[in-house]
């Protein structure tokens, strides 16, 4: 996957549409929420923004990953949610205010801490061709494809609330057909690489996927947070924005191979809030039935 207007124009904008698309969404109360709920905003923030990429890079150690693949699982745990996370949290019935709260606060956050991991990673698993980055022009790039959309997207919808919430279904809809048609582009591009490391890539993803699921909870135990509140962290802490990752990886770094990982994950990163949803209405129903 060369540098073409596709990686160069396109695919930027049209997570940018991605990016507009959640703003519709957002009120400055899902900002300011951190005022009225701070145990879990802190609790979900803090799992995301620095446990989470300590326990990808704990995994990328203990399997001694491919440097491409390494890099890649980086990325993806420097990433926030998305607009993904906001809708399994909303069919697994957990807190959706705290959920679009915490993608709002870790889209905003990440802009800055992303580019520091991704300097790391490169840093420390690419010895040799290491691609050529620079931290300023990313967090410019990231300002323009995730907060820039975003603030306007919130503006519309505080002027226009009518077009927003009637568009909210299409543009969920095209985030998640987007991140497919990603996700299958990256896999057949790189399929040569893929077929040397997938076994790597799909294990540790799906450990990353479940650890991390099981870290939400852990951290909501920890604050004391309601059931409700404990799956939606783990949700939101569980399910990153593979699309985001893919296009930093392909757009930003010209390393497609980096996207691999990402591109895995945005399939495995159902197996966590799957089993985590079954456990949840399972429990719901021994609740029910308990005279």
């Amino acid at each position: 996957m060369q540098a073409s207007v596709l990686t160069e124009v396109l695919l930027p904008l049209a997570l940018a549409f991605v990016m507009f698309g959640m703003g519709l969404t957002l009120t400055t109360a899902d900002f300011t929420r951190l005022l009225k709920s701070p145990r879990s905003v802190t609790a979900g923030f803090v799992g995301q923004i620095i446990f989470l990429p300590c326990l990808a890079f704990t995994l990328c150690i203990l399997f001694t990953l491919p440097p491409h693949i390494a890099v890649g699982v980086m990325i993806l745990a420097a990433c926030p949610g998305g607009t993904t996370s906001n809708l399994i949290s909303h069919i697994a019935r957990a807190n959706l205010a705290l959920s679009v709260s915490l993608t709002a606060i870790s889209t905003v956050a990440c802009v800055f801490t992303t580019p520091l991991i991704i300097q790391f990673a490169i840093s420390y698993f690419v010895k040799e061709n290491a691609p050529a980055f620079s931290i300023i022009q990313t967090v410019i790039g990231l300002v323009g494809i995730s907060i820039v959309p975003v603030i306007i997207g919130m503006t519309i919808r505080r002027f226009k609330p009518l077009f927003a919430e009637r568009t909210e279904h299409f543009f969920r809809q095209f985030s998640m057909y987007f991140m497919l048609l990603m996700i299958a582009g990256v896999l057949i591009s790189e399929r040569k690489n893929l077929a040397t490391s997938f076994n790597d890539a799909f294990l540790v993803c799906v450990l990353l996927n479940l650890l991390s699921v099981l870290l939400g909870l852990v951290l909501a135990r920890f604050s004391k947070l309601v059931f409700k509140d404990a799956l939606t962290l783990a949700i939101e802490i569980g399910v990153q924005n593979a699309a985001l990752a893919m296009l930093i990886c392909i757009s930003f770094l010209k390393a497609p191979d980096f996207a691999i990982a990402p591109g895995v994950y945005g399939i495995a990163m159902y197996i966590g809030p799957a089993l985590l949803a079954m456990w949840a209405k399972r429990r719901a129903s021994r609740v029910s039935t308990t005279p």
